[in-house]
């Protein structure tokens, strides 16, 4: 059956504020499913959308697949679950900078660690938006916010640097006003064994407006991100007159045509790199002195959970000296009550 994307909306009306960033990740999703389908070859019915609390938490309720509405924090443990009692799934984790990063933490940096093969896609709006503004893991240093009335004193998480820390298999980002990208990155994450983690940088605009506007306003994009892709040199800006470059151990900035540089100068992006220390650096760029890097950034191959529980499992049943309850029951040390 060929699907188009209105085959995966829902009849719930969806109630995010007007001008809320989430739309256009919804719509990046449900315009990818169809494509994820016809390349996997899979149908509708495998697949599953869990989420924990927050404003993107309601993503369930909005597409025509199997959903799971859990609690606060505990999104990646119910994804876990799922995918493991049912590997044939195509599991979706939907969360936010609060859900993911704060409460549910340790329960995300675990399923990262595992590789567990599912698809997490984490909302990044650095603020808590259901719970009326406060902030957040992603908040910026010194930001004011309802929990902050004299800016905050913390250091902000990076979700990509966590997620190398947890030895992830991918990575990737994007911002929610590139709905054509997003689709690309959710068609890449389904494609990746393992668990795939893409974070969207979302405005929230009655809490935190324009918290990403350095970037995402659309006069000053292309030249304040780069689009990395596989295989190609990292070029960026308008009029694509721009690249990076290693100089030593660091990244650099450069204009084509200036002292002589060439495409030819530029790096080639590996996202298949399995030392991560590339993908360090880009994760790590921010504006104003480098572009912010969206796209794939890291997919690397490695034995999933799910792999090494299968494996486990039919192992054991070879080697197994007990083969059902009576057996077990008439094991070790046993006793005859008369």
């Amino acid at each position: 059956m060929k699907y188009t994307p209105q085959d995966f909306k829902s009849s719930q009306e969806v109630k995010w504020c007007p001008g809320c960033g989430d739309y256009a990740i919804l719509a990046s999703v449900q315009r990818a499913m169809p494509d994820i389908c016809e390349a996997l070859n899979y149908t509708r019915e495998r697949f599953v959308f869990v989420s924990g609390i927050g404003c993107s938490s309601r993503f369930p309720y909005y597409m025509n697949t199997y959903g799971f509405h859990g609690i606060h924090g505990r999104a990646s443990a119910i994804a876990t679950g799922v995918k493991v009692a049912n590997p044939t799934l195509t599991v979706w984790q939907i969360t936010g900078d609060g859900d993911a990063l704060a409460i549910g933490g340790n329960h995300f940096i675990h399923a990262i660690r595992r590789n567990i093969d599912i698809n997490i896609i984490l909302f990044n709006n650095q603020i808590y938006g259901l719970t009326k503004g406060q902030y957040s893991p992603t908040s910026r240093l010194g930001i004011v916010t309802k929990t902050s009335p004299y800016g905050t004193v913390e250091h902000p998480f990076n979700p990509g640097a966590l997620i190398l820390g947890a030895r992830g298999t991918f990575f990737a980002r994007s911002i929610d006003v590139e709905i054509k990208l997003t689709q690309d990155i959710m068609v890449a994450c389904a494609k990746h064994d393992g668990t795939a983690v893409t974070e969207v940088l979302v405005n929230c605009v009655i809490f935190n407006d324009k918290t990403h506007s350095e970037i995402t306003d659309k006069e000053y994009r292309a030249d304040r991100t780069i689009i990395l892709k596989h295989g190609e040199p990292m070029i960026f800006g308008k009029d694509r007159d721009k690249g990076l470059m290693l100089e030593g151990m660091k990244l650099k900035v450069v204009k084509l045509g200036e002292n002589g540089i060439t495409e030819k100068d530029l790096m080639v992006h590996d996202a298949e790199e399995e030392n991560p220390g590339m993908h360090s650096m880009l994760i790590d760029m921010k504006y104003p002195e480098f572009p912010v890097a969206l796209g794939v950034i890291r997919a690397v191959k490695d034995k999933t959970y799910d792999d090494n529980v299968r494996d486990q499992v039919i192992d054991v049943r070879e080697h197994a000296q007990i083969h059902n309850m009576d057996e077990l029951l008439r094991s070790g040390a046993t006793w005859e009550v008369k």
